[in-house]
Order: structure tokens, then sequence, then C-alpha cells
């Protein structure tokens, strides 16, 4: 029997008047059913927040208990949410289980974190402070590639700020959040996060209804504009994090045998369904045979399966549309004569499986190259000019990531100077952190997350102007 979720609002648990299948990746059949949220039930829930809100911005020291309680029944709940999160959303089950560990670890961060406060001027004739105040009622819209953790790194700093939130998972992946909304009602008081499930339509309601003050958004690019054009009418504030091609740029003095592994995960993690994934790497002529050959062999021989399976390394693609989309881009580049090195084809089993793909020998103008793949496909393309390379890996509209791979740290510096991107990193790549900033360039989104970052975009400043004398 197919197990039914629940949403929350206001504190109790509501099914919708309908619900719809999800769907594991890995066979294809239901793994459960999530209710419909009507406009009635989130009205009901933005109502709650309002509400809500009134007390809960008042006492920060309670906030915080609020949250550090979170993450202890979020633990208690560890195993659980991660073999649904398996379950609908194809990833290994370790991986998984880290995520929701993860999650519970941006609680704990967020409950530790200070709130932003200023002087920026206090003379004898003035006193200038900066006070950062919550918004009231914000909006979380969150993927179908890390549902938990990214819905945490929104529901953290914004309860925490003193917001009260209404929460929508995608419908591809909402089980393993609605059973986190469930989890965490115990730590908070009624109506402050309020979790509800649904399609594009729900989506629309949520970002323009009039009591929502601000809309965070994960997601990509065509749904972020939309977003943005919802919220301006009403002139909300927004954040989005949407899609990048991050180009991985390495350099001649780097080592093929050292670097490789790292490259590999940096493109395949997930199944390559990460936003800031590798999804191009650049070599010099001179290293493209050891580097394309020593990725294609990690490619081979990495186990692919149910992520339920421990033996697992890769899952499944997440949905049959993004399936086809990486099916269509991995076969114009055949047609290109894309040299396939490793992968190239679904592989010959029930379930959204797709082979790990090295592909070669293409322009940067092919598909597969020059629009984010999401999914477990790495176009190798070769340089013979730094310049010329850097101005490559620039020419997109995206501006995610990108890294720069040498024995030389300083001259991969100066490389990294010169790349479009909100984030850049040296000899590494995926590798976020509560103690910076992470944001987009360009089409690749708006506003922060991360850190002290996130806690203040949930926050608008008050200046307090004090005349001395």
């Amino acid at each position: 029997m197919t197990t039914s979720y629940t949403m929350s609002i206001d504190g109790e648990q509501q099914r919708g008047a309908s619900s719809f299948d999800v769907l594991n990746p890995a066979t294809e059949e239901p793994c459960g059913q999530a209710p419909e949220c009507s406009r009635d039930q989130l009205n009901a829930a933005v109502a709650a927040a309002k509400r809500a809100f009134t007390s809960w911005k008042r006492d920060e020291n309670a906030r915080r208990e609020a949250l550090k309680k979170a993450a202890e029944l979020l633990l208690a709940k560890a195993g659980e949410i991660a073999n649904t999160l398996t379950l609908e959303q194809g990833k290994p089950i370790a991986q998984a289980t880290g995520e929701v560990m993860g999650a519970a670890a941006q609680l704990k961060h967020a409950a530790n974190m200070p709130l932003p406060y200023e002087v920026t001027r206090d003379d004898e004739k003035q006193k200038i402070e900066i006070y950062y105040r919550p918004y009231g009622v914000v909006a979380g819209i969150t993927p179908w590639n890390f549902p938990v953790m990214i819905a945490m790194s929104k529901i953290a700093p914004a309860l925490l700020a003193g917001n009260t939130m209404v929460l929508k998972p995608s419908p591809f992946t909402p089980l393993s959040t609605l059973q986190l909304g469930t989890v965490l009602q115990a730590a908070l008081p009624p109506g402050v996060l309020n979790v509800v499930s649904g399609g594009n339509e729900l989506g629309g309601w949520i970002t323009s209804h009039p009591d929502v003050k601000k809309i965070s958004f994960t997601g990509s690019v065509p749904t972020g504009k939309k977003v943005a054009e919802s919220a301006a009418s009403d002139l909300k504030r927004v954040t989005l994090e949407l899609g990048g091609n991050d180009p991985a740029i390495i350099l001649d003095d780097a080592d093929p045998a050292k670097i490789a592994p790292q490259l590999f995960w940096s493109s395949f993690m997930n199944c390559g369904q990460i936003c800031v994934a590798v999804k191009r790497i650049y070599t010099p002529e001179k290293l493209f045979e050891p580097i394309v050959s020593a990725i294609a062999a990690l490619a081979n021989e990495v186990k692919v399966g149910d992520g339920i399976d421990p033996k697992t390394q890769l899952g499944p693609i997440n949905n049959a549309m993004q399936l086809e989309r990486v099916s269509g881009l991995v076969a114009d580049a055949k047609k290109r004569g894309a040299r396939v090195h490793a992968g190239g084809d679904r592989l010959a089993r029930k379930g959204y499986f797709f082979g790990p793909t090295v592909l070669s020998e293409l322009d940067d103008s092919a598909p597969v190259v020059a629009e984010e793949q999401f999914g477990p496909v790495v176009p190798v393309l070769q340089y013979r000019e730094l310049d010329d390379v850097v101005a490559r890996a620039n020419n997109t509209q995206y501006g995610l990531g990108a890294s720069v791979w040498s024995s030389n740290p300083e001259r991969a510096k100066e490389v990294a100077a010169e790349i479009d991107a909100g984030t850049v990193w040296i000899n590494q790549h995926v590798a976020l952190s509560a103690h910076a900033p992470f944001g987009g360039a360009k089409h690749s989104g708006l506003g922060e997350a991360g850190g002290r970052w996130a806690l203040a975009s949930f926050m608008q400043k008050v200046v307090v102007n004090q005349r001395k004398g």
C-alpha cells in the first residue's frame, strides 16, 4: 500500500482534497502520495504564518532554543527521512543520510549565529545604527535535487531572523520535505513553519499572495524569471538561486592522476544533478588524453543502481522529463560527431538510469556544452591559449561557479580573478561553506545564501540616526 503524507498548516497535519503519486526514479513506481494543496489551504497557511509572526519575532532566545530542539528532533528521525529521500529522489542512501544530518547541522549553526547589527558612526555629533528586522511571512520554494538540505538553507536563517514561513517543495520530491515539516512542528509554535505540496499552480499562488513579503527560490532560470515577474507586481523581496554551467579550467602544470577523481565526483555526484557541479572541463592539449582517460575509467567503473542498495554510488536521474532532456543532449552531441569515452546511452533496465557519460571533440556551441545538462554527462574540451579558454569559460549566460586546477595556487588565483562567477574554487569544486556567501552572477541568480549572508537576506535594514548635543 502506498503511504500518504500530510501537510503542516498552523501546527496541524492536513490532507488535501486530492493527492498525487510521487514516483521512485529507480523503479518508475509510486513510492508515496502527496496532498494537493487547495487555494483555501494555502490561504490558511499564510494566515497562520501571519498570526504567528506577531509573537515569534519578539523572543530571540525562544527562537534559538526552538532551532536547537528542532535539530535534535531531526537527528532522531534522520534514518526515516533519509529512506524517504532516497526513494523519491534516487540518490544513494548514504548521501541521503548525510543530507538530512547536514540539515540538522544547519539548524544548530543558525541557532548560534549572531543577529546582524552595525554602528557606522558614533561621535560627539551623531550616532548611526543599523538594525535588521524580519520581513514577516516569507515563502520558500525548493527543487528536487537536494530537497531537504536546500529547504533547511531557507528555514533555518528565516526563522532565526524572526520570520515565519510557508514552504513548497518540488512535486517530484515532496515527501521528505513533508516529513521534515511534520517533525519540526514539535519544536515550533503553530504557524511558524507551514509546509504545503502541489504543482506549478500552487507556486503561482504563493508568489502572488499579498501577505507573502519575501520569496526565496531555488530552481531553473526560466522558473526563476517567472517568480521574479510575479513578485515584481507587489515589490516582494526575492532571492533566486538558479542554474549554472560551471567550467573547470585545468592549467598545464596540473597532475592528471591527482585531480581526475575530484573532477569526476565534482561532475557526477548526485548523478550530476547539482546546480554548481562541473558541467564543462577545459584541459590543455598536452593533458587531454590522460585527463579524459582517467575520468572515463572512473565513469566505466562506478556502480550505478538503486540508491537503497548500500553498494550504489550513482543513482538514477530523478524524473522522466530530465531523463529525456539528458538523452536529447547526448544524442545531439553524437550527431555532431562527439567522441564517446564512456556511457552515452540510457541503461537497459527499469528506472531513469543513464550511463555516466564522458564526451569530447565538441565545439562550445554544442547544446551539451552551452547549456546546463543537470545529469550524468560531462564534455571534456581542449584549449591552447589561457586567455582564450577564460573567454570561452565566460561566454555563457550563467555565472554560478567555476574552478581552476593547478599545482601552483598563486597562478590559479590569477586565472580565477578573470572568471565571471559567484564562486571560483581552486583545486576543488562544490565546496560550499557557511563561512562564505553563495550566489550567482548573470542569469545564475539574485541575492545570496550561506551563513550570515543568508540571515541578512531574510531581514530588512532599519537605520536609526540619532543627533547628539
